[in-house]
């Protein structure tokens, strides 16, 4: 055997090997929002079902910063020997390739898809005492206030479906750009925000505890976990816009290794009492293996390209 061959022949054993042993340590979860966000609150679930499955820790560790680049580019950067994993969205998937001039990652090549677990919506979400009750009041309302309301965003979510209503609704709002949804919230209740798009489990927390008020959502349809929220696309026709949560890998990560996190990770969101938990903080389990998570971001790319050209957004 020569010396190029028999190195071959090793390094593919010893990544076999590695791979049949993974996860022999703690495996650390980057997320790229808040403690409390949806995809916090993804993570921790998802991290929970790996744990019991793998028999090792799988610490979730919050990097917001850059709608969501700044724990994508560490993760770009990692080993690729499957302890450093992101719990991703479409935001620094997708969107940032559109809302951002450069990216210091590439969503597509330095990565490895692992899964999608989930999609959700967002909530329009104003005070209790705002002056408009349901979203057809709000939008003459808002329309009655040129440039005087102040809205926030916290991910390419809530920023793309702020940008679109201005757009659809003919609105003059000065947006405000936030790390994370949690402190749009808590500026909104603060009254320093008029309103804020709250992504679907927050929203219920808040309208259950009377905190924040929900006038509509994102989604093209009601949603059955709050039917009487209308959708935005009752008032502004063709209004629509979807959030998912996925996990990924370092580009050259073994492939055993990913195929491991794929099957266990699948194997878990399949479960009945793991689908309640995550229609607990509004998201429904929407599953793809990796080869479909692969195409899926390519075409949410372009998708969101046109979204955030629709919605008149110039790349910062």
């Amino acid at each position: 055997m020569n010396r190029s061959l028999a190195f071959l022949t090793a390094a593919f054993l010893s990544a076999s090997a590695a791979a049949q042993t993974y996860p022999a340590r703690p495996v650390k979860l980057l997320v790229p929002f808040p403690a409390g966000s949806a995809t916090d609150q993804v993570a921790r679930l998802t991290g929970a079902q790996l744990q019991e499955a793998l028999k090792q820790p799988f610490v979730v560790e919050n990097k917001p910063g850059a709608q969501g680049g700044i724990a994508a580019a560490e993760v770009a950067r990692a080993a690729p020997d499957g302890y450093t994993l992101l719990v991703t969205t479409n935001t620094p998937q997708a969107a940032n390739v559109s809302l951002f001039k450069k990216l210091s990652y590439d969503p597509v090549k330095d990565f490895a898809p692992i899964a999608r677990l989930g999609t959700t919506s967002f909530v329009l979400m104003t005070r209790p005492d705002f002056p408009a009750h349901d979203l057809k009041s709000f939008l003459a309302h808002a329309r009655s206030q040129p440039g005087k309301l102040s809205a926030g965003y916290g991910s390419s979510g809530s920023q793309v479906s702020l940008a679109m209503l201005k757009s659809m609704g003919r609105l003059d709002v000065l947006e405000v750009p936030y790390k994370g949804i949690p402190q749009t919230i808590t500026d909104t209740m603060g009254g320093s925000l008029a309103f804020t798009f709250v992504d679907l489990g927050n929203a219920l927390a808040q309208m259950k505890g009377g905190k924040l008020k929900g006038l509509a959502v994102t989604s093209a349809k009601r949603t059955p976990l709050a039917p009487e929220l209308p959708a935005i696309a009752e008032e502004l026709k063709g209004y629509e816009l979807i959030a998912w949560f996925a996990l990924v890998a370092p580009a050259g990560t073994p492939k055993e290794v990913v195929a491991r996190l794929e099957a266990t990770a699948l194997a878990g969101v399949a479960k009945g009492e793991v689908k309640e938990k995550f229609a607990g903080i509004g998201v429904d389990v929407a599953p793809m293996n990796a080869a479909e998570l692969g195409r899926f971001i390519k075409s949410e790319i372009a998708k969101w390209a046109q979204l955030v050209k629709q919605a008149g957004i110039q790349p910062e």
